[in-house]
């Protein structure tokens, strides 16, 4: 099968149908386009058509995105795949410092979790009467501090 028999058989979606598919808006995706971070092909008439093939990088893109990756690290690192494996050291860098990024927002998310935990735990200390109505927040806190 030849490459252009391949195109002619390859499923093709518009703008819209594509955008359902991979959750994103027809406006986002152009924004996408318009930084360079994904490449829609043209019909000969040129309309914008997305193939499986592109299914596949907007979900990887959009793993990225979710670590906190920016979309000024989404474009170089789309950059810099373009330009190849020569560029692969710059890449890992790049994800080295997204993952350690990561690793703080979650260690600050699990801080922010035990606070919330704690303070649910005192309002229904408070509400069914284990927690006396004079102990203040602080006051509970200190005792679990010492209860460890």
């Amino acid at each position: 099968m030849t490459t252009e028999t391949m195109k002619e058989t390859e499923k093709q979606y518009r703008i819209g149908d594509f955008a359902e598919m991979t959750g994103l808006t027809s406006p986002t995706l152009r924004y996408y386009e318009k930084e360079g971070l994904v490449k829609p092909h043209r019909s000969e008439n040129g309309l914008r058509y997305y193939t499986d093939q592109d299914v596949d990088w907007i979900k990887f893109l959009l793993h990225l995105k979710g670590t906190g990756m920016s979309i000024e690290q989404l474009k170089k690192y789309v950059d810099w795949r373009a330009e190849g494996d020569s560029t692969i050291g710059k890449r890992l860098e790049l994800l080295k410092q997204v993952k350690s990024d990561f690793l703080k927002k979650m260690e600050d998310l699990e801080h922010s979790m035990t606070i919330l935990t704690d303070k649910i735990d005192w309002y229904q200390g408070k509400k069914d009467g284990s927690i006396k109505d004079s102990e203040d927040f602080s006051s509970y806190l200190d005792a679990m501090d010492h209860q460890e």
